[in-house]
């Protein structure tokens, strides 16, 4: 049995010449040893407006060879409106893939699937996702990282005891700031068993004013309610050690740059993306917004 070998860029010019002469597609397929289907078949699928030309064929071809075992990772028409429209309402892919489960007309897919979609198929949708994901930027692209001073009195996370690590005992608080636009940002604050969170809108971003903000809100907790707070190694969380000496609190830090070590406020602060964009400006958001937020 012959095998079946794709047109090479020679043969479409022995194609352009014949065709000139005027021969027919069954004697041009005589000529080259080739079925008259394959002839025809090259002619509707890469003949231009007008005539046919062996460059522009075959660079059509090749388009269509590259791209023909691809996987399209969200089949359905249907499928990719809803994501879409999911995704500019500000909804994670996670949650998207698990409304979609709940969903019998469209089909189930993945979260990383619907990543991979946006990334390689749709980046106007990449500004409308709550996360930064590092692994999926360009290689060589500067990730810009802040600045870890040197913090007085820094107990590390690895010394924080497994009774705070398995989340069973309450008052045990994770802080951090969600910051945007002007001078203004949000301290953010919270319970690391229950995920009771606690947001207030600070001034600036100065280590005063966060102590300030976190000492306004725990105050108001039982003493059993306030044993420790993680933090990671901003400026903002200089003044620490005034803060426990206020509130009998303990503080733990973060390893730099390993600010998924508290994960319960790195996810709290995804869901209030959802509500103030990345670049909003909080000197504009109102007070009273941001307890809607936090209700």
């Amino acid at each position: 049995m012959k095998k079946y070998k794709h047109l090479s860029e020679d043969e479409r010019n022995r194609i352009v010449v014949l065709i000139n002469r005027g021969i027919s597609i069954r004697d041009i397929a005589r000529v080259m040893e080739r079925n008259p289907g394959t002839i025809s078949r090259e002619l509707k699928r890469n003949r231009g407006k007008q005539l046919y030309r062996a460059h522009i064929a075959h660079k059509h071809a090749m388009t269509r060879h590259r791209t023909a075992h691809k996987r399209q990772r969200l089949k359905s028409y249907a499928l990719r409106i809803e994501v879409e429209k999911l995704v500019m309402n500000r909804w994670s892919p996670e949650l998207i893939a698990g409304r979609l489960r709940q969903c019998p007309q469209l089909p189930t897919i993945s979260h990383e699937a619907i990543y991979q979609w946006i990334y390689s198929d749709s980046p106007h949708l990449i500004d409308y996702l709550t996360r930064s994901h590092p692994a999926r930027w360009p290689k060589g692209k500067s990730k810009n990282r802040r600045c870890h001073c040197v913090i007085p009195d820094r107990v590390s996370i690895t010394q924080r005891p497994a009774s705070i690590n398995n989340r069973r005992q309450p008052g045990h608080w994770e802080a951090d700031l969600v910051i945007g636009r002007g001078h203004s940002a949000l301290q953010v604050i919270a319970e690391r068993t229950s995920r009771l969170t606690k947001l207030l809108k600070i001034p600036n971003k100065t280590a005063t004013v966060s102590r300030s903000a976190i000492e306004s809100i725990l105050r108001n907790f039982p003493v059993d309610m306030r044993r420790s707070i993680t933090y990671d190694n901003g400026s903002e969380n200089f003044e620490h050690s005034k803060l426990n000496d206020m509130l009998g609190t303990v503080s733990y830090f973060c390893q730099p740059y390993h600010a998924w070590e508290k994960a319960t406020v790195e996810n709290t602060n995804s869901l209030i993306r959802r509500f103030f964009p990345k670049k909003t400006n909080f000197d504009i958001i109102s007070d009273v917004d941001i307890k809607k937020v936090e209700a």
